[in-house]
């Protein structure tokens, strides 16, 4: 079994970096819209989505947010980390299929309280900018390590249900 360790506030360096790479499904469009209720028809009907701005399925933009989630609370600083604030602008759509790449940079430090600023950026397979921001955190001041939790599978069904307001 894999195990996920963080990096203590002491151990941090201006620069460090982290990332991680996904690439796009409808699938992953599907899940996020069950688990957030968010069924904006630019995300989940492809029909609709042709006579949108886009003119096709484009992710939820918070599924770019909770990539950089990924990378602060299983990377940079990992686990242990407090999450406090984001700023998030949205450059370029995420399509269907795009294969994006979340890096975390490390570009402040506070020693009085632990908080660390990282730049965050999401680039396309094309090398384009999708998200950039600023994530401020609290990084752990222990060692962490812990084995990787094997999550349960997911499925979902194809009657789908109408959500509930």
């Amino acid at each position: 079994m894999s195990m996920i360790e963080n990096r203590t506030f002491d151990e941090l360096r201006i620069g460090d970096t982290a990332s991680i790479t996904r690439t796009l499904t409808f699938k992953d469009i599907e899940l996020f819209a069950v688990m957030s209720g968010d069924i904006n028809p630019a995300h989940v009907d492809p029909e609709f989505a042709k006579s949108d701005m886009f003119h096709r399925v484009v992710a939820h933009g918070m599924w770019g947010g909770a990539l950089i989630s990924t990378v602060l609370g299983t990377k940079l600083p990992g686990p242990g980390t407090i999450y406090l604030a984001q700023t998030l602008y949205f450059r370029k759509p995420v399509i269907l299929d795009d294969t994006v790449s979340v890096i975390v940079k490390v570009a402040q430090k506070s020693d009085h309280d632990h908080r660390v600023s990282l730049e965050c950026t999401a680039l396309n397979q094309r090398g384009e900018v999708v998200i950039e921001g600023v994530a401020d955190v609290i990084a752990p001041v222990e060692k962490v390590a812990r084995e990787r939790v094997i999550l349960p599978a997911v499925s979902l069904d194809t009657e789908g249900h109408h959500v509930r307001e």
